[in-house]
C-alpha cells in the first residue's frame, strides 16, 4: 500500500529488500526451533521438537519457506540463504551431539548428519518434488513422516521414534 519510491528509501534495491526479509524470517524460524527444543524434557525430545517445529512451520508457510530457502535468486540473497541453512544445520547438529554424548544416539558425525537432515526436510517438504498437501491433516501427517525419517536416519529405533514424534506439539 505504499509507493515503490518509499520502499527504496529504506532499501537500495529489490535484492536488499528480499535479503532483509529473508534474514528476518530466518531469525524467527531459528528462534522457534530453539525454543521448542529447549522446552523439551531431554536430548532426544529436543531433537524431535526442533525437527518437527522446523518442518511444521515451513509447511505452514510453504511458499515463504521455499522463497527464503530454495527459489533461484541473485547471489546476495543466496549468501543469506546459505547462512540460514548453516544455522539450521547447526541447531540440528547441536541437538544430535547432545543425544550422542548422553548415549541416546549411536556415535556419528553430527557435522555430516545435520545438513543431510536439513536437506531431506527441505526437499521432501518444500522442494519441487514435494507433494501438494490437501489440508491441515495431510500437512501434520507429512511433518510426522519427515520427522520419523530424520529420527530413524539418526539411529533411533522405530517405536522410540514414534513416541518422540507423538510428544511433539505441532501447529495446526
Amino acid at each position: 500500500g505504499i509507493a515503490a519510491a518509499t520502499v527504496y528509501r529504506y532499501f537500495p534495491s529489490k535484492t536488499d529488500l528480499v535479503a532483509k526479509l529473508g534474514s528476518a524470517v530466518a531469525r524467527s524460524e531459528l528462534a522457534a526451533m530453539a525454543d521448542a527444543a529447549n522446552a523439551a524434557p531431554g536430548p532426544l525430545s529436543a531433537l524431535a521438537a526442533a525437527i518437527a517445529t522446523f518442518a511444521a512451520r515451513a509447511l505452514n508457510e510453504r511458499r515463504l519457506a521455499w522463497a527464503v530457502m530454495g527459489e533461484p535468486v541473485d547471489p546476495q540473497v543466496d549468501a543469506m540463504r546459505l547462512d540460514f541453512r548453516r544455522a539450521l544445520a547447526s541447531e540440528v547438529e547441536t541437538r544430535i551431539k547432545a543425544a550422542v554424548v548422553r548415549g541416546l544416539l549411536p556415535e556419528q558425525d553430527a557435522g555430516v548428519a545435520a545438513p543431510a537432515i536439513v536437506g531431506a526436510l527441505m526437499e521432501g517438504l518444500l522442494g519441487p518434488l514435494a507433494p501438494q498437501l490437501a489440508d491441515a491433516a495431510a500437512s501434520r501427517a507429512a511433518v510426522q513422516t519427515a520427522t520419523l525419517l530424520a529420527l530413524r536416519a539418526l539411529g533411533i529405533l522405530d517405536a522410540h521414534a514414534r513416541g518422540l514424534v507423538a510428544q511433539c506439539v505441532l501447529p495446526s
